[in-house]
């Protein structure tokens, strides 16, 4: 494995662009990005790249910060862990046992617990796609334990986020229909939701359907962040028609696969932000402030979306084409942006440094 640690400052200022690309499926012509509502939200100052933290990276998918600022970092056909510090310096933690990477399927998603000692993982294993926890001991993970198992897992469509919601000591776990959409739809079903457990896979307390369910109606969510009012989002893939990025409410229904981006349906949650397929393909979200970043994968660039409340204002691109498929996106303890590319994953011509992660200065208007 070639993993390094590069402190070098680039200085790069990202530019400000729009032009497509190819990734899940394929595209067909769609509107420019719309957004659901007027908002007086304001628009962003394009973030700076301050250096490549590592190079070599295997498939970067998810990413997570203890309170040192190291990053942990999944690698989804390795099936290791990174643990990447602010200075450069890579620590391999080793292998997590029972994955079985294929397709879009391998290490997925990372969460950690509120006093760090637990390390959450999403995978797919020879049977399932599974959530299973590690307790971290200085550069070492322990072994896996399961925490929640069964979730279907398929060549696509696997889902894999995950994000740690300390104010209730609750778990989020954001799966994929597994290519049979039809589960979306179904409450008791764990493919295409947005679940809600406790630290040991138990529903949590106060979920709309009394069992692990939180949002129903989802094809492929890879992104969850909470914005400053604890409010969730998510970043999901589109079929043919649009990309999303959505508010989660409990018991929401995001209309897949009956609908896919706007609806008159009222049955239906509407997306706040959609794109054509080829400009996203949303995998990684993080939330900075006011300002939501996703990471596009066809689209090969970091999407921008300002954020009042529960409005949002006009989406806006960066880093076109300059870096490849985007995939990873997490905020570290501070204040700056982490990206990670995906572009050792056979469906990009890698550079000779890929997959890379890179730190951005990020700033408000």
């Amino acid at each position: 494995m070639r993993v390094s640690g590069v402190v070098t400052a680039s200085s790069l200022v990202i530019a400000l662009a729009a032009c497509s690309a190819g990734e899940e499926d394929d595209p067909a012509p769609s509107p420019a990005p719309t957004t659901a509502s007027e908002s007086t939200a304001s628009t962003t100052v394009p973030p700076t790249v301050d250096a490549a933290i590592a190079t070599g990276v295997n498939v970067p998918w998810g990413m997570v910060f203890d309170e040192d600022g190291t990053a942990l970092v999944a690698q989804r056909d390795d099936a290791s862990i990174l643990a990447v510090e602010p200075d450069g310096t890579v620590t391999d933690l080793g292998v997590v046992e029972g994955v079985q990477p294929g397709g879009e399927g391998g290490l997925l998603g990372l969460a950690l617990s509120p006093d760090g000692s637990t390390l959450y993982a999403y995978l797919t294993s020879a049977e399932d796609n599974r959530v299973v926890s590690m307790a971290v001991e200085d550069d070492s993970l322990g072994p896996a334990e399961p925490v929640l198992t069964g979730i279907g897992k398929a060549n696509n469509h696997n889902g894999g986020a995950l994000l740690y919601d300390p104010a209730d000591d609750v778990l989020f776990v954001a799966t994929g229909d597994a290519l049979q959409p039809d589960l979306a739809q179904d409450s008791s079903a764990l493919e295409g939701k947005i679940l809600r457990v406790t630290p040991d896979g138990e529903p949590a307390p106060g979920n709309p359907f009394d069992n692990e369910v939180w949002s129903i109606g989802h094809r492929n969510v890879q992104g969850l962040a909470f914005d400053d009012d604890g409010r969730l989002w998510s970043s999901e893939f589109g079929d043919k028609g649009a990309d999303e990025l959505n508010l989660i409410e409990a018991g929401g229904n995001y209309g897949w696969p009956v609908v896919e981006g706007e609806s008159d349906d009222e049955r239906f949650a509407a997306p706040k932000v959609t794109w054509p397929t080829d400009e996203a393909s949303p995998s990684g979200l993080a939330i900075v402030d006011d300002t939501a970043y996703l990471g596009a994968l066809r689209g090969q660039r970091l999407w921008t979306v300002p954020l009042d409340g529960e409005q949002t204002g006009e989406p806006e691109a960066h880093l076109v084409e300059e870096y490849g498929r985007i995939r990873a996106v997490a905020a570290a303890p501070d204040g700056s942006l982490w990206i990670g590319t995906s572009n050792t994953d056979g469906r990009a011509d890698p550079a000779g440094d890929d997959d890379r992660l890179l730190r951005l200065t990020v700033t408000q208007q």
